[in-house]
């Protein structure tokens, strides 16, 4: 199995996705401002595994307040350290501003911080001791995704072919994935014949990410272009599409890599079932729709240059947005740990007993 954050003497360990497939470098992270640059810069990527990162982001933080914890002045220190430690959770949360589970983890990681009885070092060692179960969960949560969407995939006479887009395998959760999970899970039970990747242009992460996975664990894999989706559709290749989310309106709008929301228009058009494999956590009720979901842009540099080549003239402008927002109506379902729903039915995830 894949880790791509782990918890090892008193640091965190992250595989640097920016180097993958070529290189396979574990970078140490010993402060919050180290792991805020780590989230920002894509060194961790994916809604989920950014979750898990900036908890142990905010424990990092924690760690780094001094304060002297003294019985006389034990209320004033833990006021003071509280106040600290929402300073950390600012510089997380600016890193990332569209996966929703960064804003979820630090939110529980201060819950646990304001409900923690006892001294400042007793807050430490709980925040701790949350974003140790912050991951446990999520992985456990990443199996359940992916045995949960082998109940919805098309039930055919050959093994299915599936197509995706990113990633959202182990390296982008605490491990299994989320998507790729459910390609794992049909993997084992023997009902796929082979995943269909799209290379997610302009970071290439089904390229460089989904590829290695899936070469990692012997599972046959097609890449192609972005733009051969339609065609590979037209052809019969494709039995159905799953891909991850970093945000899901209540509605069922989702927010996932740019690209995301042109390919369910291209399965709607060809009748090929589009699902959405994504944790509760990436669920953001409060937002009543996709429109107020924010959208990211990241540096042009992405476009216009590969490697140390630069591909276009000068005076071009650039836009380069990092997600898009597929609507509701365009998805069959959403596959989450408590089973899979309509876009529309989204509020009862929130009351089916978790599967195990």
């Amino acid at each position: 199995m894949i880790y791509p954050v782990v918890w090892q003497n008193n640091s965190v360990l992250l595989i640097d996705q920016t180097r993958l497939p070529n290189e396979y470098e574990v970078v140490e992270i010993h402060s919050s401002e180290d792991m805020a640059r780590a989230i920002k810069t894509m060194i961790v990527r994916g809604a989920p595994a950014i979750g898990v990162a900036a908890a142990y982001g905010m424990y990092l933080g924690a760690r780094e307040i001094e304060i002297s914890d003294t019985p006389e002045e034990s209320l004033r220190d833990r006021q003071e350290f509280l106040q600290q430690l929402d300073k950390v959770a600012q510089l997380l949360r600016a890193t990332r501003p569209t996966a929703v589970n960064l804003f979820w983890a630090i939110s529980r990681m201060l819950k646990t911080a304001h409900e923690s009885l006892g001294t400042v070092a007793q807050i430490k060692e709980n925040l701790l001791q949350t974003a140790q179960a912050i991951q446990a969960e999520d992985l456990q949560t990443c199996q359940a995704i992916g045995d949960n969407g082998l109940a919805v995939l098309p039930k055919t006479p050959n093994k299915l072919t599936l197509l995706t887009h990113c990633n959202a395998g182990a390296l982008a959760t605490a491990g299994y994935g989320t998507a790729l999970g459910v390609v794992r899970s049909a993997w084992r039970e023997g009902r796929l014949e082979r995943l269909f990747a799209d290379e997610t242009r302009p970071r290439l992460q089904g390229a460089k990410l989904t590829t290695w996975e899936c070469v990692q664990e012997g599972i046959p894999v097609n890449l192609i272009t972005d733009n051969m989706a339609a065609h590979c559709m037209q052809q019969g290749l494709i039995d159905a599409v799953v891909v991850g989310a970093d945000r899901i309106a209540a509605n069922g709008d989702t927010a996932n890599k740019i690209g995301t929301y042109s390919l369910a228009i291209v399965a709607k058009a060809h009748n090929v079932p589009f699902f959405v494999a994504a944790p509760l956590s990436t669920i953001d009720f409060e937002l009543s729709d996709g429109s107020q979901i924010p959208i990211e842009e990241r540096d042009p540099v992405e476009i216009y240059q590969v490697g140390d080549t630069i591909l276009t003239p000068q005076g071009v402008e650039f836009y380069n947005p990092a997600f898009d927002v597929t609507p509701a109506n365009l998805i069959t379902a959403i596959i989450t740990e408590t089973g899979a729903f309509a876009p529309g039915n989204l509020a009862n995830a929130q009351i089916q007993p978790v599967a195990r």
